[in-house]
């Protein structure tokens, strides 16, 4: 079967994929091993994203083909404002984080560079760069929770358990099957705009790897 325009940009990535789903962290996260100070940072780091990716699921909305879809993101990003927020402001107050570190911490290089992809997608205002970007965030992330259920897990703490939860189950697969299907419906006839969704899926995988790495480079 030939594959998909999807699954092409997947596997031309490989390399970073697997370093980013079999990360030190997550093997920690899945353990319960993870230390206090690696999570916060990473947690913490991760919420910057929250802005960014809010204005991608809303560029999502206004650049889809049709009703069926924006609807589709329009749930997505309810969800994303209520479970998701949820869980990083527990998170925090069970990690002692404070308050002023929540919101405006020191960014790290690999939290600019990610930062940067998303808004560049947004500023394209092209659906095809727009899923490229999402795709990546929420597919790899659930290819890396998903090794709980393969793998199994000894984490029990709340945070631990919490941060994998939100990413795998059968809505967050249906959600990333989804996204997969429409980018691959959606693919561009225009050249330079498959090329530079291609581009930003390329450097979203790479961003990924690299922020793992970050929660123990600081």
């Amino acid at each position: 079967m030939t594959a998909t325009w999807s699954q092409r940009m997947r596997h031309a990535t490989d390399l970073d994929w697997a370093a980013a789903t079999g990360h030190r962290f997550v093997d920690e996260l899945l353990a319960g091993t993870v230390a206090d100070d690696v999570l916060a940072h990473y947690l913490v780091q991760d919420y910057q994203f929250c802005d960014a990716f809010t204005a991608l699921l809303g560029q999502a909305c206004a650049s889809a083909p049709g009703l069926t879809s924006r609807l589709r993101f329009a749930r997505q990003l309810g969800m994303f404002a209520s479970d998701e927020d949820t869980y990083f402001i527990d998170s925090f107050d069970a990690l002692g984080v404070p308050e002023a570190e929540r919101f405006e911490p020191t960014l790290t290089q690999a939290t600019l560079d990610f930062d940067r992809v998303m808004r560049d997608a947004i500023e394209s205002r092209s659906y095809a760069q727009v899923l490229a970007v999402l795709l990546v965030a929420e597919k790899l992330y659930l290819d890396w929770a998903e090794r709980a259920d393969r793998d199994g897990m000894a984490a029990t703490r709340p945070e631990h358990v919490g941060w994998v939860d939100l990413h795998r189950g059968p809505d967050f697969r249906a959600w990333v099957e989804w996204m997969q299907a429409e980018l691959d419906a959606n693919e561009p006839s225009d050249p330079r705009d498959k090329d530079a969704a291609e581009r930003a899926f390329t450097r979203s995988v790479a961003c990924e790897r690299a922020f793992f790495d970050a929660a123990y480079g600081r």
